[in-house]
């Protein structure tokens, strides 16, 4: 789609606040009642998706134009989907997401570049990663040792994807090992994808390169299919919701599992038992792209119509993606059923959770931004007394460590592959 096709959208957005807020009737209080950490930030409504809405009208109709204000405002979404799952509640007939995300593409036709953004679309080109600096030839460092096929020379039907993060990034490498071990000592056959391993480039996409993501998207697609993959685990959240979503969209019809959802069918089959008590009480942080922006793909070819030429809907019926169906009970029995721990949820969770402030290429393009957003989520999973906060992406777990909250409070920040590890 192109900006000109969201123009009835933006025309028929009515001001509800709903892209400010999780939905009223889950505010347990003020202070964690925000759902986008734009507006909150940025405190201006030209940040909300609503403002959105209004700038790429006015871009359309000349009101507007792409200066050096209006393109920090439209590269400063972190494409996390809380706007997009508040709206489906108050409304049905609006894509905040996929709204922001044309903006951004948009902004991109036009050359407004971020520098930032071009040293990570550099790497993916010549280095098949989003992490600058990286290379692709050491990418595969982190199996060594481990007994994965190398699925660019023999099929099988399981695929292991680490990520770009857990590939290169030494403090969360440990923890892809450990997921692959298990699977590993449970009997799964699985491999990787040998030269043929990259990058799922699902960021490129939140950040508004369309034509990047489907180059990266295609070459991925092949080398999946010429392995007779069947099934795609990962551990990474940000290429669960690519291979979900996004590559489902471009016809990939696969099963896609993140590591949390294979560990859960371990436990429950038997095939993982617990040993050690872990004596913890945790908070578990929901991912955007595992949680409201990771329910499955369902294609849709129609159009819109007006009931009596006044009352908007679609024919057939839309798909409406409201994040309920995303992957939230798997981690939590996870948790639940090692001994020892105690799992006191936040105010913000499932598909209200607030984002950890790395989606959309902000963390580095909008750094001070990110950094805030980490610390409010950091200050919130405080409040409930946990002593470590769990997550189940690379993303999230990096953009956490170390962040001090208002009150100058850190918290410890584990995978929750690690307090598997330590159960057993």
């Amino acid at each position: 789609m192109a900006l000109t096709d969201f123009r009835p959208m933006e025309e028929r957005c009515s001001s509800c606040l709903g892209c400010k807020w999780i939905p009223f009737d889950k505010v347990k209080s003020l202070r964690f009642g925000e759902n986008c950490p734009s507006i909150s930030y940025g405190n201006f409504n030209a940040y909300s998706a609503r403002g959105r809405f209004v700038l790429g009208l006015a871009l359309q109709t000349g009101d507007a134009d792409l200066s050096e204000t209006t393109t920090e405002v439209i590269q400063s979404c972190m494409s996390c989907g809380a706007c997009d799952v508040a709206c489906k509640v108050t409304r049905y007939n609006l894509e905040p997401l996929d709204h922001n995300i044309e903006l951004k593409a948009h902004a991109i036709a036009a050359g407004k570049v971020h520098p930032e953004q071009k040293k990570i679309m550099d790497a993916l080109s010549k280095e098949k990663t989003m992490i600058p600096g990286k290379s692709k030839a050491d990418r595969l460092a982190w199996a060594e040792g481990l007994g994965l096929k190398d699925l660019s020379k023999t099929k099988g039907e399981v695929l292991f994807f680490a990520g770009c993060k857990y590939s290169y990034d030494p403090a969360l490498t440990p923890h892809a090992r450990a997921a692959a071990k298990l699977l590993l000592k449970a009997g799964v056959d699985m491999g990787h994808l040998g030269n043929a391993d990259m990058c799922c480039a699902g960021r490129a996409l939140q950040m508004g390169f369309k034509e990047d993501f489907a180059r990266s998207a295609e070459a991925n697609i092949k080398a999946i299919k010429a392995a007779g993959v069947k099934t795609i685990v990962t551990p990474c959240s940000d290429c669960y919701h690519a291979f979900k979503r996004s590559y489902a969209a471009l016809g990939l019809e696969i099963e896609v599992l993140h590591v949390v959802e294979y560990l859960e069918r371990l436990i429950a089959q038997k095939k993982i038992t617990f040993t050690k008590k872990v004596p913890m009480r945790v908070t578990y942080h929901d991912p955007c792209h595992l949680g409201r922006l990771g329910e499955p793909f369902h294609p849709w070819t129609g159009k819109e119509k007006k009931i009596l030429n006044q009352i908007h809907t679609w024919e057939p019926r839309r798909p409406r993606y409201n994040g309920a169906y995303g992957i939230y009970d798997a981690p939590r029995k996870v948790l639940e059923a090692i001994p020892g721990v105690e799992l006191v949820e936040m105010e913000r969770i499932r598909e209200y959770s607030w984002c950890c402030g790395a989606g959309g290429g902000c963390e580095s393009t909008h750094p001070e931004l990110s950094a805030w957003t980490a610390a409010e989520r950091i200050f919130e999973a405080n409040s409930t007394g946990a002593s470590a906060l769990v997550t189940a992406c690379p993303w999230c777990e990096s953009r956490f460590a170390g962040v001090k909250d208002s009150s100058g409070k850190t918290i410890e920040v584990l995978d929750i592959v690690q307090l598997v590890e330590m159960a057993l």
